[in-house]
């Protein structure tokens, strides 16, 4: 009779060709049942295998293991294993087992759906390759569970940023995604975030994983004050579409109003015309105090856009939008004072501050001091009389550094070029576009036809 241990060490006996791995393959079909029998006291053995070289054997145990409900010590324990495993694992061997993919997708997945997977897989309608991608995101589901109801999501940030790696190309959007960045907001690592929002998506799997997405790093983007890219990856959420409002949207429109005030000074209530109607419809009716902060902010007075901000303080803080709110405040500060560099050339400190309304010159010249590190104006002060002169930009637009940067603008735009040119001509040639357009042209086209009837010659 087979024991934990035996098919233990048939793992560790059994994993280094491929010849092996079929013949180990077929123990632990063997031994499944009796795996789930004992998947209470299976945590241990799993702590003799390496998720490197034994990842076929370690995926039996572990999906034994997560067939029942854990406690919060147990969990502890799950965790440090789901990391080594999502980290190690290779890809070969997670393959020869597509199977074990529906009963770990179980964690998260409806039944049907897992009875959808092998059916296709059995078909030959879905490959090895997308099986494995599914085994992955149903470890990582469990995975970022258990380090959430351990209240330690910074434990499942290297991890999962390990598995987005894993799948697909960097240009295929996965569910996995959202829950990375998510994880890195909670844990507070935004830089680890941007890692991945730097590259172009053109696949997306599902409408809610983009939505995500783009909301979660528009706030990391926040969090690391670059605006502009934050701004990119909200308009996106906005302007998806989509054909009802959702709680997703709604919340990155209040912070993408925020966020254009901040970075650009403005907001034009106008949305672009691809926007879905949905959103045109409602999200300026929901978002009401957002868009009278913004005509507020157009004014150009302190003293009132405080007073507005005192009055719907609650709203706010009930948003969690309040600490933006008030960056709003600061940014209109600085749009005064660089509205003052376009006037003047020297100017006192205590003149601007008479000007921003600011409470003194010491509070002009913080202000100013920052916008200078920020590289948001030119300029020197004199310490001694207290003057401010306002510079020229310095750049040259000649250095190698930055003919670097305009080089690889370019070629990263050509590289755009051609995807977008690929997938117009991908999208032209699809069955279920062309039928949609056949049906909404009309029957005849004028175009069709030549305006001159052609001679024939006989």
């Amino acid at each position: 009779m087979a024991t934990v241990e035996s098919l233990v060490a048939q793992i560790q006996g059994l994993s280094s060709s491929a010849g092996d791995l079929s013949l180990l393959l077929t123990h632990l079909k063997q031994a499944d049942e009796f795996l789930h029998n004992e998947s209470t006291r299976l945590l241990p053995f799993l702590e003799q295998l390496d998720p490197t070289l034994h990842s076929l054997g370690y995926l039996y145990i572990l999906e034994a293991c997560t067939s029942w409900p854990v406690t919060n010590e147990q969990a502890r324990r799950l965790v440090l294993i789901l990391s080594r495993f999502l980290i190690s694992c290779v890809a070969d061997q997670i393959r020869l087992a597509p199977e074990k993919c529906t009963n770990l997708s179980s964690l998260w997945i409806k039944f049907k759906m897992c009875l959808i997977c092998v059916y296709c897989f059995s078909m030959h309608l879905i490959d090895a390759s997308y099986l494995f991608e599914l085994v992955v995101i149903a470890v990582c589901k469990s995975f970022k569970d258990q380090v959430l109801m351990l209240e330690a999501p910074i434990r499942g940030v290297v991890p999962l940023l390990e598995a987005v790696k894993k799948l697909r190309s960097s240009e295929h959007l996965t569910t996995l995604h959202p829950d990375f960045l998510q994880l890195c907001l909670l844990a507070k690592c935004y830089k680890t975030g941007l890692s991945i929002l730097e590259d172009d998506i053109f696949e997306v799997d599902q409408p809610r994983d983009f939505y995500l997405y783009c909301y979660y790093g528009g706030m990391i983007c926040i969090g690391q004050k670059r605006f502009q890219k934050a701004l990119e990856l909200l308009h996106n959420v906005v302007t998806a579409p989509m054909s009802s409002i959702n709680a997703i949207a709604v919340e990155a429109f209040k912070k993408y109003v925020l966020v254009s005030l901040i970075y650009n000074g403005q907001f034009s209530t106008s949305l672009p015309k691809y926007t879905s109607s949905a959103a045109q419809r409602n999200l300026k009716t929901i978002c009401q105090p957002y868009i009278e902060l913004a005509n507020t902010y157009s004014i150009g007075k302190i003293s009132e856009l405080e007073s507005y901000i005192q009055t719907n303080r609650e709203k706010f803080d009930s948003d969690n939008n309040l600490g933006l709110v008030k960056q709003v405040v600061s940014s209109m500060y600085k749009r005064n004072i660089q509205r003052l560099t376009q006037t003047y050339l020297t100017l006192s400190l205590q003149d601007i501050a008479n000007t921003v309304q600011l409470s003194s010159p010491k509070e002009a010249e913080m202000h100013v001091l920052q916008m200078i590190q920020d590289g948001e104006i030119y300029a020197t002060i004199n310490q001694r009389d207290g003057m401010v002169r306002f510079l020229e930009d310095p750049e040259q637009y000649k250095t190698c550094e930055m003919i670097e940067h305009i080089d690889s603008s370019i070629q990263r735009i050509m590289t755009l070029s051609k995807k977008l040119t690929a997938m117009d001509e991908l999208i032209s040639c699809d069955p279920l576009y062309l039928a949609k357009v056949g049906r909404e042209r009309q029957r005849f086209d004028f175009d069709d036809f030549d305006p001159v009837p052609q001679k024939f010659n006989i």
